[in-house]
């Protein structure tokens, strides 16, 4: 990344608080970072540390207490089409209607020609892996093939930033590991910014470029992990080892025995 380049998304001294019974809860203390352009950037810490409520209003779906956040030069105030979710839940796509169906509906609700609609979400059900399963409704897939859906229809909005919150978290190892190769392989494909939520370590060093490490809503650390040099066998190798252990030690324990 440039030293010019210009931030995507900026978060300024951001506090983020909702009521719970009798009491307010601050989620996130008076926290700043900028994320740029194409960048995959990860929200990394244990459940509870405001990773998930950050990424709502950076969704336009609640306002901070005190800070502000930007999207390009515009305040976020609102959700809008510039930034699109991809949930963990399996249930965030439409029951009663089909793969294509689902994807089209964004597309065609916000006004795009229905003809464009379909050629686009075609191009996006093909990214995904699953053609032949254009006409095939949500019950009738996996947990992982629904996620691929959950994702093609977000990027078919061609958002400005794709907002992931935890996404993977509910499926088995195997599956989990296929799904951040496929979101990797579509980033290298559409140069999209993304900003995805995990409490995984091995996740988060495997597809971060940065990851903002969260403890009870304050930032404990930033890593950058250099992904300039990738192959197939990323997972074993010492640039891996090295990533997940420094997100390990920044969440305060030790990775080597964890592992061992």
């Amino acid at each position: 990344m440039s030293d010019a380049a210009q931030p995507l998304l900026s978060v300024k001294d951001v506090t983020l608080q909702y009521p719970a019974e009798d009491r307010v809860v601050t989620a996130v203390h008076r926290l700043s970072f900028d994320v740029y352009p194409s960048e995959r950037f990860v929200l990394l810490g244990p459940s509870g540390c405001g990773k998930s409520t950050l990424l709502k209003a950076i969704g336009g779906f609640m306002a901070p207490v005190a800070g502000e956040m930007t999207l390009g030069e515009t305040l976020i105030t609102t959700p809008g089409p510039d930034r699109a979710f991809v949930f963990q839940e399996f249930d965030q796509l439409l029951p009663w209607k089909t793969v294509l169906g689902n994807i089209l509906f964004p597309l065609v609700t916000g006004g795009m020609p229905a003809t464009e609609a379909t050629e686009r979400a075609r191009v996006y059900i093909s990214k995904v892996g699953l053609e032949k399963f254009a006409d095939s409704y949500p019950h009738t897939l996996s947990g992982g093939m629904k996620q691929r859906v959950a994702i093609a229809r977000a990027m078919a909005m061609e958002p400005e930033i794709l907002l992931m919150d935890e996404p993977f978290a509910a499926l088995d190892e195997l599956t989990r590991f296929r799904l951040d190769d496929d979101l990797r392989a579509i980033w290298q494909q559409q140069g999209c910014t993304i900003v995805f939520v995990t409490h995984s370590v091995t996740e988060a060093a495997y597809l971060a470029e940065r990851a903002l490490v969260m403890q009870a809503g304050r930032l404990q650390q930033e890593i950058t992990i250099d992904q300039s040099a990738r192959d197939d066998g990323f997972r074993s190798s010492r640039v891996f080892a090295q990533a997940s252990a420094a997100l390990s030690q920044a969440l305060g324990f030790n990775h080597e025995s964890k592992q061992a």
